[in-house]
């Protein structure tokens, strides 16, 4: 009878260990294929929040850039500087984790170049902000052939400015609205390219 239990004892603790050990192993397959899905998921989540935080980022520079070309539409040195501080602090942000390392490069030398003439903007007289206002907008219309923009933008050109070796802009209208030249002459320019 001793010998009768402690088999029947023994193949309970077996069968128990083997069911355990069957179990965990089912988990572990069971576990497996939705991780990697998940992970895949996360990974498709973050390239989607990169590339929305990137699309954000461009936008709000944009809109800074925008804000700089209208006040020196109208001769506002104040309105200027204030979007010029407001560039800088977008340039911070900007997120280029979307783009292939060729691309961030190029970004990089970019937004760091388009920075300091912001910054020039955020602390300068009117004339020097239009100096380099020439400079930012060239950094501006290379910055968006790399990523692209959901806005309709002009590129306008004015002949005259800087002793007629010409300038460009972007705007987001077709009619001309010249921030080199300011109320002096406001519609002297035209239209070079769209881009949408």
């Amino acid at each position: 009878m001793k010998k009768i239990k402690m088999t029947l004892g023994i193949l309970i603790l077996t069968l128990a260990t083997l069911t355990a050990t069957s179990c965990k192993d089912g988990k572990k397959e069971g576990a497996t294929a939705p991780m990697s899905s998940e992970m895949h998921q996360e990974d498709s989540a973050s390239e989607m929040m990169a590339d929305n935080s990137s699309k954000e980022g461009l936008s709000a520079i944009l809109d800074n850039y925008l804000k700089i070309k209208n006040a020196l539409v109208a001769d506002n040195q104040e309105d200027a500087a204030k979007a010029g501080g407001m560039l800088v602090a977008d340039f911070e942000e900007f997120d280029k984790s979307s783009y292939s390392s060729e691309e961030k490069q190029e970004m990089t030398d970019i937004i760091e170049d388009a920075k300091e003439h912001a910054e020039h903007i955020s602390e300068s007289p009117i004339e020097h902000q239009r100096e380099h206002f020439d400079i930012l907008s060239k950094d501006m219309i290379d910055m968006v052939a790399i990523t692209g923009t959901d806005k309709k933008l002009y590129q306008d050109f004015c002949p005259m400015y800087n002793d007629n070796k010409g300038a460009q802009w972007l705007s987001t209208t077709e009619e001309i609205k010249n921030p080199y030249m300011g109320s002096k002459m406001p519609g002297c320019g035209k239209v070079q390219k769209e881009i949408k």
